[in-house]
């Protein structure tokens, strides 16, 4: 059920594969990157294979075997192999499906015209060494492959966490300034009933104040006196009298 293997930084026996069979029939990306590898003879047959990493090894010909037995090869990368001639090349015009092949540090790059011998040797390819024809750079790899996608749906995510906390903080803040709005028109309120109170009484007692002036003085004295609880003079001398 092995899908993808990698087998980078091995050491090949004789510079050639081994312990690799056709038990690993559903791989779909195998990778052997600076293993010391001569030769692809020993691949076992795998035809679900996608992309085959050999870069940095001592490769220089061969590839008749990859056609045989990697019929449906996409990728292909063969980055700082032996290859020195375009003519190495003419047995992967066999792999129909290929679309990206890779040969950076091999000396064939440092042929003239070499990227366009390639794609005239290989008219099903769409890049070579992460460019088409056109100088127009690959894109990146499927984004939801590596998680890309995911990450953006988690800022995303986040940043819509952000806003809606920021809204609910300028909530939060609009409501504690109502509540102090309403509080200050309270006590505003407050003061103004406060102050229509002592103005009334003030009234009343000025009124008071003012019917007492009124009186004659000998009613006027009487009349506090019997507020004070005391008797007026004049009425004891009454009683006397009597």
């Amino acid at each position: 059920q092995v899908k993808e293997l990698v087998l980078d930084n091995c050491r090949s026996d004789d510079g050639k594969i081994v312990g690799l069979s056709s038990d690993f029939e559903n791989l779909e990306f195998l990778s052997m990157i600076n293993i010391n590898l001569l030769s692809v003879s020993n691949l076992p047959k795998l035809n679900k294979l996608r992309k085959l990493e050999l870069s940095d090894n001592r490769i220089s010909g061969g590839l008749e075997v990859l056609a045989e037995r990697t019929p449906n090869l996409t990728h292909l990368n063969l980055s700082g192999n032996k290859i020195k001639d375009i003519d190495t090349l003419e047995p992967l015009k066999k792999l129909p499906n290929l679309h990206s092949l890779d040969l950076f540090n091999c000396e064939v790059t440092m042929l003239i015209n070499y990227r366009e011998s390639v794609f005239t040797l290989l008219p099903q390819l769409t890049y070579l060494d992460g460019f088409d024809a056109d100088d127009q750079e690959a894109p990146d790899s499927d984004p939801e492959a590596d998680g890309d996608g995911l990450e953006d749906e988690y800022e995303n995510g986040e940043e819509d966490d952000d806003d809606e906390e920021d809204d609910l903080d300028e909530e939060v803040i609009d409501d504690e300034e109502d509540e102090d709005d309403d509080l200050e028109g309270e006590e505003e309120e407050d003061g103004v009933d406060d102050e229509e109170e002592d103005e009334e009484e003030d009234g009343e007692d000025d009124e008071e104040d003012e019917a007492d002036d009124d009186l004659p003085r000998g009613e006027k004295r009487k009349r506090n006196l019997e507020d004070e609880g005391e008797e007026d003079p004049e009425d004891e001398e009454d009683d006397e009298d009597d």
